[in-house]
């Protein structure tokens, strides 16, 4: 059999598949399955969005090819909600539509790092798909470590060594993923400096900047620079705001130069995104406003329940919590968190993830993504934890 890519093979299998397959050896003893592995909004998208979707899906017009940079009135609606959202003046010359948010990393990637000297900082502990995508590419992952007595925050001291090492560029998750910790506007801003000061990128991936607590203050003041295309690209996912992960379609915001080099990826590995999506989602970006600020609130009372929760349970420690996310240190008297996801699948019906599958230093860790459970379920998680 000829070789297969050397890169492939040394990037480990997905981890969700892999937690999953615990699942069939589960007897069923304490009831139904609680699967808590994958980011999926537990709730679906409104009546009249489905509706939008049906109908730009069966439109010749969506059937062909569109602007590789995106529909131009999608583009423009999303233009308009982050203009609103940062209190910032962003245009739709600063959007280009992608086939999902993970693609839109991959290719930021490629431009930014792609067979160039340096590797790109990823706190730690960090997204796996990031990770995969750059290992994927050959370019290096240079971990931050972030701790639990920060709440998972960067140390802005601990980056500036690793971009004066050379790193090409930073990766800030917020609301992040895995733990749900939300950056503070300053530890953005200084991180951004940072960057600045060393010839560095910043990506700053929010997909999850609409679950954010309702503040009039936008969550950092990036886009108020008037020099922030020369040095920031900025990564958004519709899939989790408006419950549609399986049309795959996201979001890139950057200036000029960056975007000469993404046309080339985008043309390349996209083409372009979904069209009847994109048709739909132009519609729902102002229409939905307020389903999304209910959505939004729902999020945040299912945290506040899954927060309650966890509490009754001894040993247990919660060392973050946020948008989708719950990060949760195993009790000391406890193997290895890998060995707990483990046997919480097999033996309690709850699905987690361990931390090591989100970079080194995680081994007491679990993520759990109560987002798609509802309050019944987030109800059962303490005594099948305790148990």
């Amino acid at each position: 059999m000829p070789a297969l890519s050397p890169r492939l093979r040394a990037t480990d299998p997905p981890p969700i598949p892999a937690a999953r397959a615990w699942a069939a050896r589960y007897a069923g003893g304490a009831g139904p399955m609680i699967d808590l592995t994958q980011a999926v909004p537990g709730y679906p998208p409104p009546d009249a969005l489905l509706a939008k979707l049906a109908e730009a899906g069966g439109s010749r017009a969506a059937a062909g090819y569109g602007p590789i940079d995106g529909d131009p009135a999608l583009r423009e609606a999303l233009a308009a909600d982050a203009a609103a959202f940062y209190a910032a003046p962003i245009g739709i010359a600063d959007v280009a539509v992608t086939a999902g948010c993970n693609l839109a990393f991959s290719m930021a990637a490629a431009v930014l790092a792609g067979g160039a000297p340096g590797g790109v900082i990823l706190p730690t502990p960090w997204y796996f798909n990031h990770r995969m995508a750059l290992e994927m590419q050959g370019i290096p992952a240079i971990p931050l470590p972030c701790r639990a007595e920060d709440g998972f925050v960067p140390d802005p001291a601990r980056l500036e060594p690793l971009l004066a090492a050379g790193a090409r560029a930073l990766v800030l998750v917020t609301p992040n993923n895995p733990t749900g910790a939300v950056y503070p506007a300053a530890v953005i801003e200084a991180c951004a400096e940072l960057c600045r000061r060393h010839g560095a990128w910043l990506v700053i991936d929010e997909t999850y900047r609409d679950f954010l607590p309702a503040s009039a203050a936008p969550p950092h003041r990036l886009f108020q620079d008037p020099g922030w295309r020369d040095g920031v690209v900025h990564l958004y996912s519709f899939s989790k705001a408006y419950c549609v992960p399986g049309h795959r379609v996201g979001a890139v915001l950057a200036g000029p130069a960056f975007r000469v080099e993404l046309m080339k990826a985008l043309d390349t590995w996209q083409i372009c995104a979904s069209r009847p999506a994109q048709a739909a989602l132009a519609w729902a970006v102002p229409a939905l406003a307020d389903w999304r600020t209910a959505n939004r609130d729902l999020m945040a009372d299912r945290a506040v329940q899954f927060r309650e929760a966890v509490a009754q349970l001894p040993g247990w420690r919660l060392d973050a919590l946020g948008a989708y996310f719950a990060y949760l240190r195993v009790p000391q008297d406890a193997p290895d968190a890998l060995a707990v996801a483990e046997a919480l699948a097999v033996e309690r019906g709850l699905l987690c993830l361990p931390g090591p599958f989100f970079g080194p230093g995680q081994q007491r860790h679990l993520r759990l993504a109560f987002a798609n459970a509802g309050l019944e379920a987030i109800g059962q998680v303490p005594g099948r934890l305790a148990a």
